[in-house]
């Protein structure tokens, strides 16, 4: 068993000892939802350590200046914006204030989640709701005001965050994996829609990896040896391994992939 430990930035950005930082993102300015902790933390450490201006959004002020304080300390650029991405409200001011002091939004890692396991047959309607207003809305929403500028600009990268759940049938997370599978979805029709623009549209679907919505999962022995059973590499992911898959999705290498899944779970979804 390895005890939980909250990700930070030198954990998501492995580089050799007088190595150069990265610029293949060049400056562009990229948003990152539920970016304070979790895979949010790992998708802006390392669009930063690539180059980018990072806008960091989600609900609690305190993580996501603890992401931004470690992207600055390393030598990026990050902005802490707080916003619930489940209100047009706030998505339409944080869009301004990105605009404002970074410049209009050319990747868009759409992350902001939560988790539910639980029983269909005993899942309240307000937690169903609940769950899909994070899970689904809020990229449907974030989607469509940040990709405005994108659109606009003629070039843009969006990467939403899925997840094997959305693939494969898992019991007790009916809810969850219907908003990851339609979060699939959207990545495909959006890519076609949005081709003419310039804008690519792709997502990742990551199994297990180690974070803050599945670390007493992992930290209870048990229920972590039933987890690692499923996974063939027998091991849950590291964030440094998620990193590359991020930052080749938002630069110019992935410019002829739009519409894809791309599935990195230690050979879980391949049995």
């Amino acid at each position: 068993m390895v005890v939980f430990k909250p990700i930070m930035c030198a954990d998501v950005v492995k580089t050799e000892q007088g190595a150069q930082p990265s610029q293949r993102l060049g400056g562009r300015v990229a948003v990152v939802t539920g970016g304070g902790r979790g895979l949010g933390r790992v998708a802006a450490c390392a669009l930063a350590a690539a180059g980018a201006k990072v806008a960091i959004l989600g609900r609690q002020r305190e993580s996501l200046e603890e992401t931004a304080a470690q992207i600055r300390t390393a030598g990026g650029i990050a902005l802490a914006v707080p916003a619930d991405v489940t209100q047009e409200a706030d998505l339409q001011a944080a869009a301004a204030v990105v605009k404002a002091q970074l410049g209009d939004c050319q990747i868009l890692v759409n992350n902001a989640g939560a988790a539910m396991v639980r029983p269909f047959l005993e899942t309240d309607t307000a937690s169903l709701r609940s769950l899909l207003d994070v899970n689904l809305v809020g990229a449907l929403l974030t989607a469509r005001i940040f990709g405005a500028q994108m659109t606009e600009r003629r070039w843009g990268r969006l990467i939403n965050m899925a997840s094997i759940a959305g693939m494969v049938g898992e019991p007790n997370l009916a809810v969850y994996s219907a908003s990851k599978g339609a979060l699939i979805a959207l990545t495909k029709a959006l890519a076609i829609e949005w081709a003419r623009y310039g804008v690519t549209v792709n997502a990742l679907a990551p199994g297990y990896f180690r974070t803050d919505l599945n670390a007493q999962a992992f930290d209870n022995p048990e229920i972590e040896g039933r987890l690692l059973k499923k996974i063939p590499l027998r091991r849950a992911g590291e964030p440094a391994e998620l990193a590359p898959l991020l930052v080749y999705l938002a630069s110019e290498d992935s410019a002829f992939m739009t519409g894809s899944v791309l599935v990195i779970d230690g050979g879980q979804v391949a049995r």
